[in-house]
């Protein structure tokens, strides 16, 4: 237990948007800001458990946050944040990936949501846990690192027949409009003649008969 609070109240003592919030909420309500976080994580366990849009909420919490932590990397001069940052966005995007053909199931368990931000929060926690760093380093870097010259057979043949059926598309689309125009021309040509003729012809009535008379 005093190997988890001393990770906690070091969790605290980073500087980051939500510390900061901690901080000003322990300035106006007079509350240590351990106890502020320890509440807010109990109501969002809880809210999670048993509230309304807990998905959309679990969502919020995987992508705003490190939304707006990866724009301050890129905007700070340091490239150790970029490669933090980075390193979730893979673990994100592979969770996601496995999300999409399990969620039908596992959605329906009672505590799937909590777990689910559990696992977020565990992946942007900053320091030595950070659980983005664990999985990169222990599971996705030496899978890819044993497959990728595979991996970029598969991209290399995928492109090239993509671009092959793109140029098709197109060499069909430009030959079916070249066609159509060839058939609409003739129509054009075919047209009568102009409505201006009308009055010739009934000029030339009025001029017969005044000579019959």
């Amino acid at each position: 237990m005093d190997g988890l609070r001393q990770r906690f109240e070091r969790l605290l003592e980073q500087r980051n948007l939500v510390t900061e919030a901690l901080e000003v909420l322990e300035v106006k309500t007079s509350v240590d800001k351990r106890y502020l976080a320890a509440g807010a994580a109990t109501l969002l366990s809880l809210y999670l458990l048993f509230g309304y849009g807990a998905s959309l909420l679990c969502n919020l919490i995987g992508f705003v946050y490190p939304a707006y932590a990866s724009i301050k990397a890129i905007e700070s001069p340091s490239k150790e944040d970029d490669t933090v940052w980075l390193t979730y966005w893979v673990v994100y995007s592979l969770f996601g990936l496995a999300e999409f053909f399990t969620d039908l199931l596992l959605s329906w368990f009672p505590f799937y949501y909590a777990g689910k931000c559990a696992f977020l929060l565990f992946c942007m926690i900053p320091g030595p846990w950070n659980g983005a760093h664990m999985l990169y380093h222990r599971v996705i870097r030496p899978l890819f690192l044993k497959h990728h010259e595979a991996m970029d057979s598969v991209v290399r043949d995928l492109s090239g027949r993509a671009l092959d059926v793109a140029a098709g598309i197109t060499r069909d689309v430009l030959q079916t409009l070249a066609r159509s125009r060839a058939l609409v021309t003739p129509v054009g040509v075919a047209v009568g003649p102009p409505l201006s003729s009308e009055p010739t012809i009934a000029k030339v009535s009025v001029t017969q008969l005044q000579k019959d008379k």
